[in-house]
């Protein structure tokens, strides 16, 4: 499912309009049908109640017009508080107002501070006739808005933002939470918290990055009658992960009633060093549980009764040069060990040794096979910048929003504040660059992104996964997929997706509380279906 931003998807509008020959105002009207369609298929019938519409400037505020008017047809009675002069609304919105008036629909003008005091006055009047409040109706800014909300719309925004306003009547988003960006899922000052989301035409990438499910509620994606056609020349570069994605992704997990270990991949694993060991076995544990045929640890030689009496699963492969931490002086080994193996999954606990970051350097650009490199691996190739290109293979890279910063010289919170566009701008280092790279940003809406231009957002996952040895999990089950067969992007879509699904299951049995190796036990039960 297509992600488009706000400017893409006014050039989707735009399409429909121009190339297609779909008047604006049969979308507007398909719009405001769909939305409360949804509505009261979300919560029955409006016949006897009264509903609230915002009413902002520009095609959003005129959406909400529509949606008052079908509300009517079916016996709720819509009170219009226009944020703005009625009269300055233009082209389909000023249509739609002309058949509010003609239709003698009740409304109101709350275009000041002063006016603003006056709704719940207003409300609380209209209450007093006996109707209940059906909904509210956010119908004030609509995607396209990049300023911060001031004035008299901040304040409607707080107003409706109250605890207990309207007795806590719901209130529906038309396409955006107002106040929202649609490209970041920033908040321009403050925003709407709706309980349902009705958007137009796609689902937008702010809807489902970090922390925007707390603005937008449920989300419903309405279909206003874009040709198909428009969406796939558009070629939006950005998709939403969903279930059908995955399924058609994961039929390399069939298996043969004959098929032995050899036939589903041998994946290396360097990770852990003294005091995080675990960051290994967790990986390994990610990989086995995910289905890998075989497992290698690369152990550093006085940690390895650690690894073979932790994980008895997997094999290990002791360094005799590396002490406690990976050296460069058992690259030969390394390589030699690498040889036979699918993938390789470097970097979680290894540390930021000098004689480790030689390795790591060294393993970059002369290991041929995937590489997923993770935490301190990340680290590493970021202090030695310079070192970034050309790598001998394709690159796997999955940072958290701190790892990802060091990597592109930004602090967290930037990243935090347009995850989308670092991800891309991380990209960028590799442009050029022949191999496959992958950066998969770690986080609530984790982002996929592929050099190639390629953008996939997931919407897997939940708060309890805020815990540590959780991203050492989710390397080993790239890096599992891939030895099963998996293309690299293919493999950190599903990886992250299945990664998620698997947490929302323990999230809903558990709640906040469950451990990374708990996941990483779960993991089979999740992937079952994917198997038939």
């Amino acid at each position: 499912m297509k992600l488009p931003k706000s400017s893409e998807m006014q050039a989707l509008d735009s399409s429909a309009i121009n190339d297609f020959g779909i008047p604006g105002i049969v979308l507007m009207e398909n719009a405001g049908v769909g939305t409360v369609r949804m509505i009261e298929q979300e919560l029955g019938s409006p016949e006897g109640t009264f509903a609230v519409i915002l009413v902002g400037p520009g095609n959003n505020g005129g959406d909400g017009l529509v949606i008052g008017r079908h509300l009517h047809q079916s016996g709720c009675e819509p009170i219009f508080f226009f944020l703005v002069d009625p009269d300055s609304l233009k082209g389909d919105a000023a249509t739609n107002l002309n058949i509010v008036k003609n239709l003698r629909l009740p409304y109101h003008v709350v275009n000041t501070s002063t006016r603003v005091k006056t709704i719940p006055i207003l409300f609380k009047q209209i209450e007093s006739r006996g109707k209940p409040c059906y909904v509210v109706i956010d119908a004030i800014f609509g995607t396209g808005l990049k300023r911060n909300v001031t004035d008299h719309y901040g304040e409607v925004i707080d107003l409706i933002n109250l605890p207990g306003f309207a007795h806590n009547v719901p209130v529906v988003a038309v396409d955006i939470p107002s106040g929202m960006d649609a490209d970041r899922g920033s908040i321009h000052n403050k925003a709407i918290v709706a309980d349902h989301t009705a958007t137009f035409g796609c689902p937008k990438p702010g809807q489902v990055l970090h922390g925007s499910s707390d603005l937008i509620g449920k989300l419903h994606v309405i279909d206003i009658g874009i040709p198909p056609e428009a969406v796939a020349q558009a070629k939006i570069p950005t998709d939403l992960l969903t279930e059908g994605t995955i399924r058609s992704w994961l039929t390399i997990l069939s298996r043969r009633k004959g098929s032995h270990k050899g036939d589903h991949g041998h994946l290396a694993i360097l990770a852990g060093s003294h005091g995080k060991t675990g960051a290994a076995i967790l990986c390994g544990l990610g990989a086995l549980r995910s289905g890998c045929g075989l497992v290698t640890l690369c152990v550093p030689r006085l940690l390895n009764q650690v690894y073979e009496t932790s994980l008895i699963e997997a094999m290990t492969e002791v360094l005799p040069n590396s002490g406690t931490f990976f050296s460069i002086d058992d690259k030969e080994l390394i390589h030699t060990i690498l040889k036979n193996k699918k993938c390789a999954v470097i970097g979680p606990g290894i540390g930021t040794f000098p004689q480790t970051a030689k390795l790591v350097i060294d393993l970059y650009h002369q290991v041929k096979q995937p590489m997923v490199i993770d935490a301190d691996g990340i680290n590493i190739l970021a202090a030695h910048f310079d070192q970034l290109s050309e790598p001998s293979g394709p690159r796997i890279f999955t940072p958290h929003p701190g790892e990802l910063g060091r990597l592109i010289g930004k602090t967290s919170q930037e990243i935090q504040d347009n995850r989308l566009q670092a991800a891309k701008q991380a990209c960028s280092l590799f442009t050029g660059i022949s191999q496959k790279i992958i950066i998969v940003l770690k986080g609530a809406g984790t982002i996929i992104a592929s050099n190639d231009g390629k953008i996939i957002i997931n919407t897997t996952g939940n708060p309890g996964m805020a815990t540590g040895g959780m991203g050492d999990v989710l390397g080993g089950i790239i890096g599992s997929l891939i030895c099963q067969g998996a293309g690299c992007l293919e493999a950190s879509g599903a990886g992250v997706y299945l990664h998620g699904k698997t947490g929302d299951a323990l999230y809903d049995d558990i709640g906040i509380g469950f451990t990374a190796s708990e996941l990483a036990d779960l993991i089979p039960v999740v992937m079952k279906p994917y198997l038939q």
